[in-house]
């Protein structure tokens, strides 16, 4: 098979047939199969996608997940079972625009020197915190992420196998592509105003997870900054009392700003070991990245 396409999914009843009939206009000339991966939907997405199948079986493939693993999952999962000589993910809402499909094909087709290509969403206005995110990252770490870089991608098969080598369960798929290397080319596209029916969103966090995992030490990093903040403030606003109106200062302010802003300091960096304690506790688990409960057209492999 020449091309894998990777279409995570959750509650996309709306989108799927779309997508799938205009798809195939597009790659008509070019033998590829459809991995559907149904990330827990609530919906009726499997439905959608099992009369697809029953349908069009000859390059349909479905694994439906137990529950909602989110989009990580659902894109590592899609890469496990791609099989195909180059394989690409992207999403079933039509914001991005399927006609190029065809041009990242052909793209790798004609140079052999690239090993994939990244599409990246372009940028009218730059948004200041996804623009201070990607200056974090380059540097609190070595990864270099291209800034608008999105999870739109085509890859050759060595570059899919280097994907599926890394098995982390806290993931964070575009520091891993970043992170295997290999040539790749960057390239833009706008974001299409979708008219087909807008994807819901997920309409519950598992509370009982939450409540063993990182997040409640996250807690303590928002409080021990916001304490900081308060405390900081609180110092100048004193300050400014005792230059400006020349207001005596009451003896134990000063030391009660001094405490809570080493307070939330400590609390900050309590929180932060606490992050690193709680990723290491989650992949010594070692749970699977997702549990598939069915799965369609994967018991003989398509030609």
């Amino acid at each position: 098979m020449e091309l894998d396409i990777i279409i995570p999914t959750y509650n996309e009843e709306g989108n799927i047939k779309n997508f799938y009939n205009e798809t195939q206009k597009i790659l008509k000339d070019i033998k590829h199969n459809y991995i559907f991966i149904d990330d827990g939907s609530t919906d009726k997405t499997f439905e959608e996608l099992e009369e697809i199948y029953k349908t069009n079986d000859n390059n349909i493939k479905v694994i439906s997940f137990s529950r909602n693993f989110g989009k990580e999952a659902a894109m590592y999962a899609g890469l496990q079972y791609s099989k195909a000589k180059i394989a690409c993910i992207i999403d079933v809402d039509n914001k991005q625009n399927l006609n190029y499909l065809l041009k990242m094909y052909n793209f790798l087709k004609e140079n052999s020197e690239y090993d994939s290509i990244c599409m990246c969403q372009k940028q009218k206005k730059k948004k200041f915190f996804q623009h201070l995110f990607y200056k974090l990252i380059k540097k609190m770490s070595n990864l270099e992420i291209i800034e608008g870089a999105s999870d739109f991608r085509m890859f050759r098969r060595n570059v899919v196998l280097a994907i599926n080598k890394i098995s982390e369960k806290n993931r964070f798929t575009k520091g891993i592509f970043s992170y295997i290397g290999f040539n790749t080319y960057y390239d833009y596209y706008d974001v299409e105003n979708s008219k087909s029916i807008k994807s819901k969103k997920i309409p519950f966090n598992y509370l009982f997870d939450a409540l063993i995992n990182s997040k409640p030490l996250r807690a303590a990093t928002w409080t021990g900054l916001f304490i900081s903040i308060i405390s900081f403030l609180y110092l100048i606003a004193i300050i400014i009392k005792i230059i400006i109106k020349g207001v005596a200062t009451i003896g134990y302010s000063p030391i009660i700003c001094i405490i809570l802003f080493l307070g939330g300091i400590h609390l900050i960096f309590i929180g932060i070991l606490g992050e690193y304690l709680g990723k290491t506790y989650n992949e010594a688990k070692n749970r699977p990245i997702f549990i598939s409960k069915r799965k369609l057209g994967f018991d003989e492999d398509i030609l």
